[in-house]
């Protein structure tokens, strides 16, 4: 334990130290060229990022995940960002690793803070990637965070971000295991998706939401879905929302 805690400490002090030139950015506030050092800088520093988001342990993983939420609000978002976070979201249910039998690379965790990465990242890949995870991914703090994202990204290309969110919901819905939570950021991020959009039509998306307010929910839940519902008929009948 000594060791990691050290090779942490390390790893750490590193990225610190060359973050800023890591990122592309300058002390002046503004974007330049960076010169062939810090390049040489960045590709160093993204390396170490890929290898820590792949190692054992969970520490080494929170390490990589704290610079690439760094590298964000900087504005990288580039593709060296996004495989790193691809790798964080989907290991230990899509990338499995088994030692006699058992998952060992299972850290529900890391797949949630990296969810919300990819919300905050905001790009097409990002969109695309948080629609396959809603797919793939069983952990319901996981699927919230992804609708979460979903609703922060807000684009919804020939409703395919509304049919993956509707699409989880509905598989609780008809095997009768409501999730409040879910079901509470899935009617949220609808909202966003319409407000952004200028409302949701699809009649398959309507019914999910009608589902969730008339389903075995808290008041709470029920509630928010009918107050969509009412945003919604505004949208409709007066064009507000969109861009």
């Amino acid at each position: 334990m000594t060791k990691m805690v050290y090779v942490g400490t390390v790893v750490t002090a590193l990225l610190a130290g060359v973050c800023v030139l890591a990122m592309g950015q300058n002390t002046g506030g503004g974007d330049r060229e960076m010169s062939v050092e810090e390049s040489y800088r960045q590709a160093a520093v993204m390396m170490i990022i890929r290898e820590q988001s792949r190692a054992d342990s969970m520490e080494m993983k929170f390490i990589a995940l704290e610079y690439i939420g760094n590298a964000i609000e900087r504005g990288n978002t580039g593709p060296e960002i996004q495989s790193a976070l691809e790798y964080l979201a989907t290991e230990g249910s899509v990338n499995i690793i088994r030692e006699n039998n058992r998952v060992i690379n299972n850290y529900p965790e890391v797949r949630v803070k990296a969810a919300e990465y990819l919300g905050d990242m905001g790009t097409p890949e990002a969109k695309n990637l948080l629609i396959r995870l809603i797919r793939t991914e069983k952990e319901p703090m996981i699927l919230k965070e992804v609708v979460k994202s979903l609703g922060k990204i807000g684009t919804n290309e020939n409703n395919e971000t509304v049919y993956a969110i509707s699409g989880v919901i509905d598989r609780k819905h008809y095997l009768n295991q409501p999730d409040n939570l879910l079901a509470f950021s899935a009617l949220n991020a609808y909202d966003k998706i319409a407000k952004a959009g200028g409302g949701l039509q699809d009649p398959m998306v309507i019914q999910t939401i009608i589902n969730i307010a008339e389903g075995n929910y808290s008041p709470t839940v029920r509630n928010r879905a009918k107050q969509v519902l009412a945003n919604l008929r505004e949208y409709a009948s007066s064009g507000k929302g969109g861009n």
